[in-house]
């Protein structure tokens, strides 16, 4: 492409390498609100305004927002410029830069992640369709003390979780199978706004409950006193988690970039988005549940069981309980499809499948994968590997060894590998935009301290980095 693109200006062109013809984005919209899509997640909700509250409030928006420019987006900048500058998905675009060396195993690993990560996310997700279901019925409106009895219900019936699985994982499927444009980006492209027109909703009606002030202290106030190391390890694990990172996603999203895309403005914005929606949703969670004087809390108990007991106290709530939940659908959507994509296009671009079989194939095996994991609440319960059920150690695999392992690999292929001049074309569109003093910046992060702080992540989620140290 001949034009500069500005921060604020992606290209509104599709681009089609002559070669393969490939399928990418149409528009600079459609870019932003896929990649968003991917980085946006249950954890926005469940565990992002959970751990403001507990370690400081604004302070430790301040320690993340930190985290976030030296761990977070080096690596998150590095992905989308492998997969845009290679037009391949993750196992291809790295081969592309490094033949016939092991490099390309980081791309096999997130395709392997992708994989292993849908199946316990997709029962999670599952549980979310189910709430939205039983809150338009009115099933929600429950005295508090019920609450916890309709989650165990739920979690503990074979026939029901599996089927809502299946639901998440047809739904993800008809997606991907409609294709990048036509199925990614269109879909995406309705559910950001949605998503946030939701948010603002349910934050209008929290924040005019008497004793809102309370929950906005508990998200909010500044308490440099809680910075603690645990502190600083929890905003490390979700700069890197939180986007999406070490997955295969953000490289096989790059891979369908147009070659006059912005990848840092498109990148920050993607991270100040995410920091918002977990804002957003924190603002629509615990003025609420301070209002009516629950604790808060973090993970499952918080979305299952707080949350309708709180909105079934409020006038109207079983309203605002069906916008939440439909919100919550919306998110883990998004993030779903991101990772489905992952081994589709490795799939249908090595074997020359079409997108529909590429697509089908993989709702199998995430199918296989998901049984166990689904079951992992009720009949398979007791069923243990390393004292781990198949939902937990599918997280822990995942969570714990093959996103932080392909983060630290990432970083160093970009940071020594690839070499400094051709990472400074690639990221400045080869000298269109004038970013050279921030990706030298950027490498130098990439070459030690990236990969370092990636590297206590990975051992403390071990639990081995009390032991390395001593304490």
């Amino acid at each position: 492409m001949s034009h500069q693109a500005s921060p604020a200006q992606e290209s509104t062109e599709p681009h089609q390498p002559a070669a393969t013809q490939r399928e990418v984005f149409a528009t600079g919209l459609g870019v932003m609100a896929a990649t968003l899509g991917s980085a946006v997640g249950l954890g926005n909700i469940w565990k992002f305004p959970s751990l403001v509250g507990q370690y400081g409030g604004a302070a430790f928006i301040l320690l993340y927002l930190i985290c976030v420019a030296l761990v977070g987006l080096p690596v998150l900048i590095s992905e989308l410029v492998i997969g845009r500058h290679s037009h391949a998905n993750a196992v291809s675009a790295v081969k592309k830069i490094a033949p016939r060396q092991p490099w390309y195993l980081v791309g096999v690993a997130g395709v392997a992640a992708a994989v292993i990560i849908m199946a316990f996310y997709t029962d999670v997700a599952g549980w979310v369709y189910a709430y939205v279901g039983k809150a338009a019925c009115g099933a929600l409106s429950v005295p508090a003390d019920q609450t916890v009895a309709i989650f165990d219900s739920l979690i503990q019936s074979p026939a029901t979780v599996l089927f809502w699985q299946w639901v998440v994982i047809g739904v993800a499927a008809v997606i991907i199978s409609a294709g990048v444009s036509n199925g990614i980006e269109r879909v995406t492209k309705r559910l950001m706004p949605l998503l946030f027109a939701l948010l603002i909703i349910c934050n209008i009606r929290a924040l005019t409950l008497p004793g809102a002030s309370k929950g906005l202290a508990f998200l909010l106030k500044p308490d440099f006193s809680n910075l603690t190391s645990t502190a600083v390890l929890a905003a490390l694990g979700l700069a890197f988690f939180k986007l999406s990172l070490g997955m295969g996603t953000m490289i096989t999203y790059g891979s369908y970039m147009p070659d006059n895309a912005n990848i840092p403005a498109t990148a920050t914005k993607v991270a100040l988005a995410d920091i918002l929606v977990s804002l957003l949703a924190g603002l629509a969670i615990f003025p609420a549940v301070f209002a009516f004087g629950y604790e808060p809390s973090v993970g499952p108990s918080l979305l299952f069981i707080t949350i309708p007991s709180v909105f079934a106290s409020m006038p109207f709530g079983g309203l605002f309980t069906f916008l939440f939940f439909v919100l919550t659908a919306v998110a883990a959507l998004g993030a779903i499809l991101s990772l489905f994509e992952v081994p589709v296009s490795y799939l249908s671009e090595t074997r020359g499948w079409t997108r529909r079989k590429a697509a089908l194939l993989t709702a199998l095996i995430i199918i296989a994968l998901g049984i166990p994991a689904s079951l992992s609440t009720n009949l398979l319960s007791s069923f243990t590997i390393f004292g781990m059920t198949f939902f937990d150690l599918c997280d822990f695999i995942s969570s714990n060894i093959l996103l932080p392992g392909g983060g630290i690999v990432i970083a160093l292929f970009v940071g020594w590998r690839w070499g400094k001049q051709e990472v400074l074309a690639a990221v400045s569109n080869h000298g269109q935009l004038q970013n050279q003093r921030m990706t030298s910046a950027m490498i130098g992060m990439l070459r030690v301290f990236t990969p370092v702080a990636i590297a206590i992540v990975m051992l403390d989620g071990l639990g081995l980095l009390g032991k390395i140290f001593g304490s």
